[in-house]
């Protein structure tokens, strides 16, 4: 028989907690995040079992990124979309897994005031090898009037405009971590009781780490800015704060959260080939540049900060440079030489 701690705050108490500092406030945003952590809940579910079931592998389809679908990312997916569907606190969601955004036309969702986006299951090249994996979300307050069905214009706002956003990591524990623009909170999942408890109240971003992450195989199709920037960070010394190491996981969701909490810096550049880079503004860049920041961290993609990037298309791609800020300042010293 499990004794759970009472001084431990699980998700849902947290967000009501939350809600008493706000007397005028709904409580939607908070039932939202309570969605999210019951679908988070049965995909983790899933990927935990995931070699055991017919889950593994490919669906033998091609998402709108030109990517092969894997069924667990179908499966996470249509959670996601599910319980959000059947909550009372979305208008509507788009998701990097769907070519369209998808608007909720029954009457509770119409007068619903937010929308959510996000990538059901980021990293999923990694499912087979055993690699953790992740969910990123977003969530913005919708701008066309209540009652109306969402239209794309609630989905194509800049990242400056989230409310909240988050992420949950499927690793050797399952972790939400959210912020809104109070803080970043992390909560872990208790398996015995099946509930995320508050694990990393109020978490900050180290202004330095010694961390920095990056896929070296591509260092001569980078520009000359961010090869600066990588030559740096090699040859840092005890002299200099140093020495740096690289990290790179290659699952987006493992390596920022890892640089949140011990300070780092995560580098997806464009290439000569690929100038927009590979990662998705709305899905990816927007809601983890809103929690390092949150934390007292920068992201840019490179020029100009992220949160600022006004999209003009659901799939956007955009270079990403995202960490520590001392870290983030020393490179763009670099990028200024070039």
């Amino acid at each position: 028989m499990s004794i759970v701690n009472r001084k431990v705050l699980t998700l849902d108490e947290f967000t009501i907690q939350q809600l008493r500092d706000f007397p005028h406030a709904t409580g939607e945003l908070s039932g939202l995040l309570r969605d999210i952590g019951l679908a988070a809940k049965r995909v983790n579910v899933e990927v935990n079992k995931a070699g055991l079931v017919d889950i593994l592998g490919d669906a033998n389809t091609v998402n709108v990124q030109g990517e092969d679908v894997k069924k667990l990312d179908v499966f996470a997916n249509n959670q996601f979309t599910g319980v959000l569907q059947h909550g009372i606190s979305c208008a509507g969601i788009a998701s990097e897994e769907l070519d369209e955004f998808v608007a909720f036309d029954d009457a509770v969702s119409k007068n619903s005031k937010y929308v959510c986006l996000f990538d059901p299951l980021d990293g999923s090249g990694n499912i087979d090898v055993n690699v953790s994996i992740g969910t990123i979300f977003s969530i913005y307050r919708r701008v066309t009037p209540l009652g109306t069905i969402a239209t794309e214009e609630d989905f194509l706002q800049p990242g400056s405009k989230q409310v909240a956003a988050g992420y949950i990591v499927y690793g050797s524990s399952t972790m939400l971590v959210y912020a809104t623009r109070r803080g970043v909170n992390g909560f872990t999942l208790d398996p015995s009781i099946g509930e995320f408890c508050l694990s990393h109240p109020d978490i900050k971003c180290p202004e330095w780490g010694k961390i920095y992450s990056v896929n070296h195989g591509n260092f001569f199709q980078y520009s000359k800015g961010v090869q600066l920037y990588i030559d740096a960070c090699q040859k840092r010394t005890k002299d200099n704060g140093g020495p740096y190491t690289q990290r790179y996981i290659g699952s987006m969701v493992a390596d920022v959260h890892r640089n949140l909490i011990k300070g780092g810096i995560f580098m997806y550049p464009g290439t000569f080939d690929k100038p927009k880079g590979k990662l998705r503004l709305l899905y990816e860049s927007n809601p983890f540049a809103f929690i390092v920041e949150v934390a007292g961290g920068r992201a840019t993609n490179g020029k100009e900060r992220i949160l600022d990037i006004i999209p003009t298309e659901l799939h956007q791609r955009t270079p990403l440079f995202i960490g520590s800020k001392g870290m983030m300042d020393e490179l763009d010293a670099s990028l200024a030489q070039y």
